[in-house]
């Protein structure tokens, strides 16, 4: 959601300068142009060659230099966001009184785009009563404020103050400011991870789907403006944005009540999961002893949600995925038409560094309309991107 924004970075006399590195190298890789500027006493804290290498573009302390004037007016009008992070107690004050005695502040004062803050001070400096009031001015000039993390600071202290984690920057810029409009006002649930199957209070039948697919779907259909739920199996993975809606289960049965609780008011449902197709027809109330030479297990399906939600598909639009190891492409067409799906997503086994656990992927898209389509291997995330292309298409042809 970066690609091609223009980000101007205020970076203050804070220890925790240090994670601007980071900052200025994910907003670069978000595919950002990132312009930054020092107060002068910051440049003791995080040295401007590193930032000027990492930005590629010259890090501007001074309001002169090099008998030259650093405009500015013209770079508070160049940028989409103005960034000042860590922002330190002392510019806080300044920004709060409109005191100019240095360039951040006067581009911050000229500056005609969204300012976001990320405030970083020890725990009493954050509580004391004058940076609250401070903190409210700022909100009340329109500023908004990144809140401070709980940790380790460095006062030895442990409390409130610590700067907020650069990818989570990051992600507050792209989701507060950035968010796609293609699919505004739609409602959209993503599932995502195995479900597990109790045979006992110990064990149970599963597999080892990480997640990251769904997730990665989850996360781009919100970036095009959907509103999204993910119903997630028992997984590691965790969202990256705020206004995404986790919904956490277990089994096969569990997924499938909250599919159709949420089918009618959803727009559009991607089924990635990969869900257990049996389960046992007892589950043991102590766990299983190792007492026999063999052991025989009773398995019945499961109710299978792709087909559900196809039979009571009014105006969803649904995707499911399919796992296969041999003649892929027949099954995933039969499973197509036979779920009254609109898309299946085929993922084959034969694939290297495909599949479960990896963070790539390669797959092969079916769609009701007949047509298919190859998306060669790539990270998952990219996958995912040209997924919910798709689908925007489709819903708009």
């Amino acid at each position: 959601m970066l690609k091609g924004k223009k980000i101007l970075l205020g970076i203050t006399a804070s220890i925790a300068a240090y994670k601007a590195i980071f900052l200025v190298r994910l907003l670069v890789k978000e595919g950002a142009e990132v312009k930054v500027t020092l107060t002068p006493a910051a440049k003791e804290f995080v040295s401007p060659l590193v930032l000027s290498v990492l930005s590629k573009n010259d890090v501007l302390i001074d309001i002169t230099s090099n008998n030259s004037w650093n405009n500015h007016v013209a770079l508070g009008r160049w940028a989409d966001i103005m960034l000042v992070a860590p922002l330190s107690c002392n510019t806080l004050a300044k920004m709060a009184t409109g005191l100019c005695d240095n360039l951040l502040m006067a581009v911050y004062l000229s500056a005609t785009c969204p300012v976001i803050v990320a405030p970083a001070m020890d725990e009493d400096m954050w509580h004391h009563p004058s940076t609250k009031k401070n903190i409210e001015t700022l909100k009340e000039y329109g500023n908004e404020i990144i809140d401070v993390n709980s940790g380790e600071l460095a006062s030895g202290l442990h409390g409130e103050g610590r700067m907020a984690e650069p990818e989570n920057i990051v992600s507050f810029l792209a989701e507060k400011f950035f968010r796609g409009s293609q699919l505004k006002y739609k409602k959209a649930f993503v599932t995502a991870g195995p479900t597990y199957e109790p045979l006992d209070p110990v064990r149970f039948i599963g597999n080892h789907s990480s997640g990251k697919m769904g997730f990665a779907l989850a996360e781009t259909l919100y970036e095009k403006g959907a509103d999204v739920t993910i119903i997630s199996g028992p997984v590691y993975q965790t969202k990256k944005y705020d206004g995404i809606k986790i919904i956490q289960v277990a089994t096969a049965k569990e997924m499938y009540d909250t599919c159709l609780n949420l089918h009618y008011e959803t727009d559009i449902e991607v089924m990635a999961a990969a869900v257990a197709d049996y389960k046992p027809v007892e589950i043991s109330a102590q766990k299983i002893k190792k007492d026999k030479a063999n052991f025989t297990l009773s398995l019945e399906k499961t109710n299978d949600i792709l087909a559900e939600l196809g039979r009571k598909k009014t105006k969803q639009f649904l995707a499911g995925f399919a796992l296969e190891t041999n003649n892929e492409q027949d099954y995933a067409k039969q499973k197509l038409y036979t779920k009254n799906a609109d898309m299946i997503v085929l993922n084959s086994l034969q694939d290297a560094n495909s599949g479960f656990g990896y963070d790539t992927n390669k797959v092969s898209v079916f769609c009701a309309d007949k047509t298919e389509h190859a998306l060669e291997f790539a990270t998952k995330k990219e996958i995912a991107e040209q997924i919910v292309e798709l689908i925007i298409n489709k819903i708009n042809a």
